[in-house]
Formats: structure tokens, C-alpha cells, sequence
């Protein structure tokens, strides 16, 4: 009987043995049904097997590889393809096995990267990021020439080399979900080449452009090497810190869910929300405050506040109102354990919490208040301003500012919430970090999101990103340009084309956004085989996320038509190039205004300054030569620098004849 048992074991063994080989033979996501490979090119395939096996592809536009796989069961191969069409097949073949990948299209193929507004889905972030047009557009975006990827949100400390994604026709059921600037970026490159388009979209919202690169490359960055060094460091408590999440449950989530998606989850948390709940040992945060600016640091999650009041007696039984000022990004809020209100689903941070009492809730002038917050990227937090914290009756007003109780209830581990329960020492005991890890931390996103991608064939890259590097704008054009600079040392394909959105006008309050926009003009100047795509005209002061989704995707097209498919037209606005100083006046040069200049005089102001020596800035007075502007001011007599468009929430008053948009600029560096 042991005789037989043993040699059944042998038989399993063996059996696993055979079918883990037979299994052998894989290629990362980025290889599926429906893709697009660059035609006209050499193209690489790639990924693991048996060693010392033979791989070998076989396409349908007759076109054949092979090699052998290393030592370490890894293989790369390139094959040639044809010129645009399809659909064609190609089988990957090693020993017995095969793998088909059928209804591939040769095209052009772009990787379309940053972080919110690429993000920004098609069908936006309703109630307030919403994209123009949009409901309209998605429905007639049946297009089967057009084919999307989209690379998983996922970071990482290490390098992976593969990550979740696969490819999708274009049509109403998929365009929806996938980014509105990448979309109509690849459809009017559609519609002006008539060629398959191929879109790999790999974004991330707020992130910073540090997150996108490698580390070897920051490395020759000097400020980034006291944190480089901290997260080498690091390594062994990160994975100290995700063996202690690993012990608690998860559940998955969707970030783009509505209001029924998370209506529908449950964190078994009600109780804190109940009259007379004991918060007794839970820690303060004083509100309104972001995550990232208390005690909890960088954090992603689900957190609850509590705050108890005592109200006027004369407040009993009547109607009154608490206003809570935005929340990022979602709340349920409860008066004495009853739901009053909430804003569960995307698209509500800056949406102010304004709520009715009912008169039945108040019984007694001791009022329970509990908010839960879900936060899932980015800032979160109670975060407005302190005269938006309040609880009313006609005209009585009490402020609810400074101490609130706080519980941390589950924290975001990539794409799922880690629950910690409703002890209020758990995460606060947990093991502790030298620096927040997440999407935020220096090449996080490069190694996830990006690394898994290469060698991928691919035309060039579109990018929209530089809303958090706001604070560091003197930073900024070495870190792009050294992020750019990594890419194309990676992907091997020489200085492929890399076009990427100068930020909008938005009310950054006291970081004054001009000195990135700047860092990005200066970018374009000295970076080869760049072009900027200017959208001072289609900001939107009041919200980070305009919805003019169309105009960027266009305009980012036509840089690509003209630069790299060499199509005569004009692909952006008037450029500043030079200056002089004539008597009193000071004379701007432009390129890119071959076909004249243009000034919209309807406006209050035309957005350019002028200043002496004093260095003080006065409203100029311009006057249009050509391609030249003239600028003066009977307050200067001797003027040595201009600005234009010069603050955080500039109007677009200069442009060419084409309707191109000039970019902010400044002749000093004052």
C-alpha cells in the first residue's frame, strides 16, 4: 500500500512536471488579440520558456523569426512588418506548444501617458469633469482601425515586465472608459493618414513627473538622491510593511465607479457612525486639513472623523444646515447616526457639502456628527477653507473647525482597500516607514507602468502632465528632459517623436503656475524632436480638468501631421524668439508667424506687461508689425523686459492666423 501511494506520488509529480513546461511559453500583456504593431519596421517580441528551447513566429504577412531562449528562459526576437493593413495572425511557436494572436493590424502606434487630465476618461468624471461633446462622440466611435490599451494603475519599487491590459477594439462599449485625449489624438491622426492607429495608455492621476522615470536617471538629478538613497534603504521595511497589510482582508475596487458602484460596497464600519459611539481613543486632526498635512502623511483610503457639539437649546426640533466645504474625493456624512447626505462616486473633490438637518434629528442640543471619507488617489480629506466648516440656524452660525477624531479604516494597496477594522490603534501602530510608498514616490510608475511596455514597437509618445510639479518649476525642464531622455534610451529606437500639452491657466492660489508652463516652453527649445501643444485658451480657472478634451487630442495630432508624417500645416501658435529694444519700446520676434499675428482687442486686458530696471511691471501698450509686437507703456521710459500671460489664470489674447494659441513668456529671468 505505501509501495503504491509512493508511486502514485512519483506519477503527480511528474504530471505537474510536464504541464508547468507545457505552460512554459509566455509573452507579456502587451501581445493579445486586436493589437496594433508599427508597421514598416522591426518590430520586437518577447518573453519567457523553457531554456534552450527554440521560439520561433510566423506571421500572415509572411514574414518569420526565430531564436533560442537563455538561461534564464528569456527570449527577444524582432521580425519585419509590412506596410499598414490587416487583419493578419501571428503564431508564436516553441516545442509543442503555440500561442495564435489573431485580428492584428499594422499601423501606428503611440503611447499616450501623464497624469489626470490624460486619465480623464471620454465619458468624464461627471458631475463636474466632463468632456464636451462627449455623449455624442462615444456613440458613433465604432472605428475598427483604431485600437486601445490600457496599462493597469500599478507601481513598484522594482522593475516588473508585465503588467494588466489587453486590446480592444474601438467602439461605444470601450471608448467610454479609455482617455478622451489619447481618443481623439489617435482619431484625427485616423482621419488625416488613413491608417490603423494603434493607443497605449498608461496614466495616472496627480502624479509627478519623477514617478515616470527610472531610477538610474534621477540618480544624476541631485535633489532627487537623498530619497533615491531612502528608498534603497527602504526596500526590506516595505516588505516588512506589506507582510503586516497581507494579514488583514482586501476587497478590489474600480476608482471610475458611480454612486450605485459604491452604494454597493460594504466595510461592515455603521457602527461608527452611531450616536454615542466610544471614539474615545481615537487620535485628533484638525479640519479642514488634507491627509497629506496631518498626522496620517501621504495616505490613500477610507478615513472616519467624528466631531460631538453641543447646540443652543432654541435649536431643538428646527430645520438647520451643515456645510462641510469640498471633500476629496467622496463622503457619506450622518447627523446622530442617521444619513444625511454623501457624494459617493468620481468626480466630486471640489463639490461643496451642504446638507439639511431634518428637525426629527434633533431631539436634544448634543449633536453627533460622522463623515466618512473615501479617498482613492491624490489629496484627499475635510480640505476647503475654514469659513466652509460650519453648522447653522438662520442666522446662528457655529464653527466646526479644529479638533476632529479621525479613524484610519482601510488604506488604497494599488487597486484594492486594505481594511484594518474599527480599532483606532491598528494602522497607527503599524510598522513604520522612512517615506510614504505609492504612485507618487520617484519611479514607481516608471517600473510599473511604463518598463512592462518596452520594447513594444512604437511610433512616438504623447504626454500631459506637469500639474504636480507645479511647486518645483525650476526643476521641472531637467526632470523632463531627463524623463524623455530615459524613454527613448530604453525603447532603443533612436529620438523617437515625443509631443506632449503645456498645462492650462488654473487658480493654483499662491504656486505661481507660469514658471512650469515656462519650464515646459523651454523644454520644446531644447529637446530634439519635441513639440508643445499650447491650451491658454481652453483652461478652465475653476477646474484642473477642462473639458476642451478635443482641442488638445487635435492639437497634439497636428504636431505629429506636420513633424513626423510631413504634412504642410500649421501646428501650433507664434513662438517668441527673440527681443530688441528700440527708444521706448521693446520689440518681441516670433516664429511660427509666417501667416501673421493676431490680437483679440475685445478682451479687458491684452496680458502683457512691461517693466525698467526698477523691475516693476506696467500694462503695456502693443501694436502688431508683421511677426513682430511693440510694447510700451508711458510709465517706462527705458524698458528692459516684457512678460505675457504671465499668472496662474492668464487669457489667451495672442495667436497666429491659424487660431494657435502663443505660450506664455517672459524675456527677463528675473
Amino acid at each position: 500500500m505505501i509501495q503504491k501511494l509512493n508511486l502514485l506520488s512519483i506519477i503527480f509529480l511528474i504530471t505537474i512536471s510536464i504541464s508547468a513546461q507545457s505552460n512554459s511559453l509566455q509573452l507579456p500583456s502587451i501581445f493579445s488579440d486586436n493589437m496594433v504593431l508599427q508597421q514598416e519596421s522591426s518590430v520586437k517580441f518577447w518573453g519567457t520558456g523553457n531554456p534552450g528551447s527554440e521560439v520561433s513566429i510566423n506571421s500572415s504577412w509572411n514574414e518569420n523569426a526565430k531564436t533560442k531562449i537563455d538561461n534564464s528562459g528569456k527570449w527577444q526576437l524582432d521580425i519585419k512588418t509590412a506596410s499598414y493593413g490587416g487583419p493578419y495572425v501571428v503564431n508564436v511557436f516553441s516545442g509543442k506548444e503555440k500561442i495564435e494572436f489573431k485580428n492584428i493590424l499594422l499601423g501606428e502606434v503611440w503611447v499616450c501617458s501623464g497624469q489626470s487630465n490624460m486619465e480623464m476618461p471620454l465619458k468624464g468624471w461627471p458631475p463636474r469633469d466632463l468632456i464636451e461633446g462627449s455623449e455624442s462622440i462615444i456613440k458613433n466611435s465604432a472605428k475598427d482601425n483604431i485600437r486601445l490599451f490600457t496599462v493597469n494603475r500599478s507601481y513598484s519599487l522594482e522593475p516588473m515586465e508585465d503588467c494588466e491590459g489587453s486590446w480592444t477594439e474601438s467602439n461605444p462599449e470601450t471608448t467610454g472608459n479609455f482617455s478622451a485625449t489619447a481618443y481623439f489624438f489617435g482619431k484625427r491622426l485616423f482621419d488625416e493618414l488613413g491608417v490603423p492607429i494603434g493607443l497605449i495608455h498608461t496614466s495616472w492621476g496627480g502624479t509627478p513627473a519623477e514617478a515616470w522615470t527610472k531610477k538610474e536617471k534621477l540618480e544624476t538629478i541631485s535633489e532627487f538622491q537623498p530619497i533615491l538613497k531612502q528608498i534603497g534603504r527602504g526596500n526590506e521595511l516595505m516588505k516588512t510593511y506589506k507582510n503586516w497589510l497581507a494579514q488583514f482582508p482586501s476587497v478590489n475596487f474600480d476608482r471610475d465607479g458611480d454612486s450605485e458602484y459604491w452604494g454597493k460596497f460594504d466595510f461592515n464600519d455603521q457602527e461608527l457612525s452611531s450616536f454615542g459611539y466610544d471614539d474615545t481613543d481615537w487620535p485628533k486632526m484638525n479640519l479642514p486639513s488634507h491627509f497629506e498635512s496631518s498626522v496620517l502623511g501621504e495616505y490613500d483610503g477610507i478615513v472616519w472623523f467624528r466631531k460631538d457639539i453641543v447646540v443652543p437649546e432654541s435649536w431643538i426640533g428646527k430645520n438647520i444646515k451643515i456645510s462641510l466645504g469640498p471633500i476629496d474625493d467622496m463622503d457619506a456624512t450622518y447627523i446622530n447616526g442617521t444619513k444625511i447626505g454623501g457624494y459617493e462616486g468620481g468626480g466630486f473633490w471640489q463639490v461643496l457639502r451642504n446638507y439639511d438637518i431634518p428637525a426629527n434629528l434633533l431631539t436634544s442640543n448634543n449633536i453627533s456628527i460622522a463623515v466618512r471619507v473615501i479617498d482613492t488617489q491624490g489629496g484627499g480629506g475635510i480640505y476647503g477653507f475654514p469659513d466652509q466648516l460650519y453648522i447653522q440656524n438662520g442666522d446662528e452660525r457655529i464653527s466646526l473647525t479644529g479638533e476632529w477624531k479621525f479613524l484610519p479604516l482601510a488604506e488604497v494597496d494599488n487597486t484594492k482597500f486594505v481594511l484594518f477594522g474599527n480599532e483606532a490603534d491598528v494602522y497607527l501602530n503599524r510598522p513604520k516607514l522612512p517615506f510614504r510608498i505609492g504612485p507618487n514616490t520617484p519611479s514607481t510608475l516608471y517600473n510599473a507602468m511604463i518598463n512592462p511596455i518596452i520594447p513594444y514597437g512604437i511610433r512616438g509618445a504623447i504626454w500631459y502632465q506637469g500639474e504636480s510639479n507645479t511647486g518645483q518649476p525650476f526643476l521641472y525642464q531637467e526632470l523632463f528632459s531627463k524623463m524623455i531622455e530615459n524613454w527613448r534610451s530604453e525603447w532603443g529606437l533612436g529620438d523617437f517623436p515625443f509631443y506632449y500639452v503645456q498645462i492650462a491657466p488654473f487658480n493654483y492660489g499662491e504656486t505661481q503656475s507660469q514658471y512650469l508652463r515656462e519650464a515646459q516652453f523651454k523644454t520644446d527649445l531644447s529637446t530634439a524632436n519635441t513639440g508643445m501643444a499650447v491650451t491658454l485658451d481652453i483652461g478652465n480657472a475653476e477646474n484642473i480638468h477642462p473639458g476642451k478634451k478635443f482641442e488638445v487630442g487635435s492639437r497634439l495630432a497636428l504636431l505629429a501631421l506636420n513633424k513626423t508624417y510631413g504634412k504642410s500645416l500649421i501646428s501650433s501658435g507664434p513662438i517668441y524668439s527673440s527681443h530688441r529694444i528700440s527708444g521706448n519700446a521693446l520689440i518681441l520676434n516670433f516664429e511660427n508667424a509666417e501667416n501673421g499675428l493676431k490680437m483679440d482687442y475685445s478682451l479687458s486686458k491684452n496680458e502683457f506687461q512691461i517693466a525698467g530696471e526698477d523691475k516693476i511691471f506696467y500694462p503695456a501698450d502693443v501694436k502688431i508689425d508683421g511677426n513682430t509686437i511693440i510694447c510700451s507703456s508711458s510709465k517706462v521710459d527705458n524698458p528692459k523686459a516684457v512678460r505675457y500671460a504671465w499668472s496662474n489664470t492668464p487669457t489667451a489674447v495672442l495667436s497666429n492666423n491659424s487660431g494657435l494659441p502663443a505660450s506664455s513668456f517672459r524675456t527677463d529671468d528675473w
